[in-house]
């Protein structure tokens, strides 16, 4: 285990296993179905690329980069667009792919986006779902492990851009994030 880590809430093993799950879960709901899968950068790709792998229905793949944090901790509530599709999505069924949701803003306001280009549907795929900080009505789909108010890295998720290849995801010691 990393030393900046208090503790490992899922390894290796267990991340690959529940990824398998969901996959299988959106395999049944998608069968027959063309997909557009929409990885949220950079906190999911790790997690992405090997969701995606599983599928075993028609996907293509398309990656945003979005913002509601500006330079702080804090969320400002305001999305900031960094990176859009590449594609057009009216009339597709949309899969967004995202490392975690938190407050469910950008999620929230992603699918609704969405929506409102056009697509036929819009589900979402979490790698983990912090449901104590929740303020808006949204849920995963589909989600792998849901975990409490601690600041979470590895497989994917950072802290100032470091500990994303850790291959289990961990509980980052306060030490670390309140300097």
């Amino acid at each position: 285990m990393h030393g900046d880590c208090e503790k490992i809430l899922f390894d290796e093993d267990e991340i690959h296993r529940r990824v398998r799950e969901v996959a299988d879960e959106v395999n049944a709901e998608y069968a027959g179905k063309r997909a557009l899968c929409v990885g949220i950068l950079k906190g999911s790709i790790i997690f992405f690329a090997d969701f995606v792998r599983l599928l075993s229905f028609p996907v293509e793949l398309d990656f945003m980069s979005v913002s509601s944090y500006g330079g702080g901790a804090v969320s400002s509530e305001k999305l900031k667009i960094k990176k859009d599709l590449d594609g057009d999505v009216t009339g597709r069924d949309v899969i967004i792919v995202e490392d975690i949701i938190d407050s469910g803003f950008t999620l929230a306001n992603l699918k609704q986006m969405l929506i409102e280009r056009g697509a036929a549907s819009v589900k979402t795929v979490t790698l983990l779902d912090k449901k104590e900080r929740r303020k808006y009505g949204i849920t995963p789909d589909f989600n792998c492990f849901e975990v409490g108010d601690e600041f979470v890295v590895g497989y994917g998720l950072d802290f100032n851009e470091r500990y994303r290849t850790l291959p289990y995801i961990g509980a980052l010691k306060r030490s670390v994030y309140e300097k």
